[in-house]
C-alpha cells in the first residue's frame, strides 16, 4: 500500500515545526530560495558576492559564522546539475545548543508547490513565510450564498477564501397589487428567479465538478429561505448535491462578506468534517477492543510491533503528537538493544548489564513506522489531537495502534 504521500506531508511538517523553532545569536541563519529555471551557476555567483560581503562583519564570530553557512549552501548546491521542478530550497546557519556550544545545521527542502521567485535572506530566524503555506491541506469547501437579489460562489482552502463568482440578479420585487395582472407578474417573477438559480447552479458545476474529488463539501448560506429553496429543488447537479451540508447557515449578505460570514458560522461544521476520517478509524478501533476477545485491534508499541512483525497490522495508527525516538544502543559489554526513548541525546543504560551504552542508530519514532508500514504492506493513519479519540490514543495507548488482518493469540 501506498503512504508515500502521507510520508511526504509527516516529513515537510516536521522540518518545517523544526526549521521555525532556530534562532540564532545574531543575523546568521541563511534561507535561499532558487526557482525551477534558475541557474545553478548564477546562484553559486550570487553566493560569492554575498561571502565577500559578509567578509566585512565586524563581529568575527558573526563574519565566521555567517561565511561557514554560505559555504555550506554553495557545497551542497554544487551536488545539483539543475534545479528541481518546483524549485528547492536551502536553510543553513550556526545554532545554539547547550552552554555557549553552537551547531551547524542545514535543510534542503523539495517544497510540495512550485518556488516562484528567487530569495537570499541573512536574519536571526529561518524566512519560512513563503513554504507555511504549502502546509495547509489541498482539499477545499464549496461555498454558497445567495438570495433573490445575487448569489457568489467560492471555495474555502486552508484559511484561504477565494470568491470564485457573483451573479446579479434581475428578479424583481414581489408585486403586491390585485388583479389578473398580478397573477402574471408573480408569474414572471417566478419565472426570473427560476432561470436566475439556474444560472447559479451553472456555475457551481463549472467551478467544483472537475475538483469534486479534492471537495469537503459544499456549505450553503443566505438570509430567509431562498437558500432552502435553491438547494431543495436540486438546481445543482446531482454529483454536487451529495456534498451539500446540513443544516444551512443564516449570513445578512450574499456577496464576497457573506461568503466571510459563511465560514465564520460553519466553523464547528468544518473543524468535525476534517476529523471525521480519523474519527470513523478510532472508532473502528475502540469497537474490536470491546469485544471480549480484543477483536482485530493492537494497542501499545510493543504490542503492535509484534503483530506487525507477523504480518498481521492492516492499518498502523499513530498520534501525529509522537515526539519519541527509536535507537539501537550498543554497551562496552556488546549488547545491542533496540529502545523508544524522549531524547536520542540523553545518556542511555543497556538494560542487559547495565552499563553505559552509546546510540549507534536514531531516527524519528513515526519514521520508523512509515517504514515498517512498506515492510508489511499496511496503511497508516496519522491520527491528530484535535478530537476526544485522538486525544485517548495519544494518551490511553501511548499514541500507537493498530488494526488487524485476523486475530492474533
Amino acid at each position: 500500500m501506498d503512504n508515500s504521500v502521507s510520508k511526504a506531508r509527516y516529513d515537510f511538517k516536521k522540518a518545517m515545526d523544526e526549521i521555525r523553532g532556530y534562532r540564532g545569536k545574531g543575523t546568521e541563519l541563511i534561507s535561499v530560495y532558487i526557482p525551477f529555471g534558475k541557474l545553478v551557476s548564477d546562484v553559486m555567483a550570487y553566493l560569492r558576492n554575498e561571502e565577500s560581503a559578509a567578509s566585512n562583519i565586524k563581529s568575527k564570530t558573526t563574519m565566521k559564522n555567517v561565511t561557514g553557512a554560505i559555504e555550506s549552501v554553495a557545497a551542497r548546491l554544487k551536488t545539483f546539475d539543475k534545479i528541481p521542478e518546483n524549485g528547492i530550497v536551502i536553510f543553513c546557519g550556526e545554532v545554539p545548543r547547550a552552554g555557549d556550544q553552537t551547531k551547524m545545521v542545514q535543510y534542503v527542502i523539495n517544497p510540495p508547490e512550485a518556488i516562484t521567485a528567487f530569495l537570499y535572506r541573512c536574519d536571526a530566524q529561518f524566512f519560512t513565510e513563503p513554504l507555511d503555506g504549502m502546509l495547509v491541506d489541498k482539499r477545499y469547501y464549496g461555498l454558497i450564498v445567495i438570495d433573490r437579489k445575487e448569489a457568489t460562489i467560492g471555495m474555502l482552502a486552508g484559511t484561504r477564501i477565494k470568491v470564485l463568482k457573483h451573479y446579479d440578479s434581475l428578479v424583481p420585487s414581489k408585486h403586491h397589487q390585485g388583479g389578473q395582472s398580478s397573477v402574471r407578474f408573480e408569474r414572471l417573477i417566478e419565472i426570473a428567479a427560476h432561470e436566475f438559480f439556474k444560472k447559479v447552479a451553472d456555475g457551481c458545476t463549472t467551478c467544483f465538478l472537475d475538483s469534486i474529488l479534492d471537495m469537503e463539501g459544499i456549505l450553503v448560506g443566505g438570509p430567509g429561505m431562498t437558500k432552502d429553496f435553491f438547494i431543495n429543488n436540486e438546481y445543482l447537479h446531482h454529483e454536487l448535491l451529495k456534498k451539500v451540508v446540513r443544516p444551512f447557515f443564516d449570513t445578512g449578505y450574499t456577496d464576497e462578506s457573506g461568503l466571510k460570514e459563511l465560514v465564520e458560522a460553519a466553523q464547528g461544521v468544518i473543524v468535525d468534517m476534517q476529523i471525521t476520517s480519523e474519527r470513523d478509524m478510532m472508532q473502528r478501533l475502540f469497537k474490536e477492543i470491546r469485544k471480549e476477545d480484543g477483536g482485530l485491534s493492537a494497542y501499545g508499541e510493543d504490542m503492535v510491533r509484534k503483530c506487525a512483525e507477523m504480518g498481521a497490522v492492516d492499518t498502523f495508527l499513530i498520534s501525529s503528537k509522537l515526539k519519541k525516538y527509536r535507537i539501537k544502543a550498543v554497551c562496552p559489554n556488546g549488547h545491542e538493544t533496540m529502545m523508544t526513548v524522549d531524547d536520542p541525546d540523553a545518556p542511555v543504560k543497556c538494560p542487559e548489564c547495565g552499563f553505559g551504552a552509546k546510540v549507534a542508530e536514531s531516527k524519528d519514532l513515526i519514521d520508523d513506522f512509515f517504514e515498517m508500514s512498506e515492510l508489511y504492506n499496511s496503511s497508516i493513519q496519522l491520527i491528530s489531537g484535535d478530537s476526544e479519540e485522538g486525544e485517548m490514543l495519544y494518551r490511553a495507548f501511548g499514541g500507537i495502534a493498530a488494526l488487524l488482518r485476523y486475530k492474533v493469540g
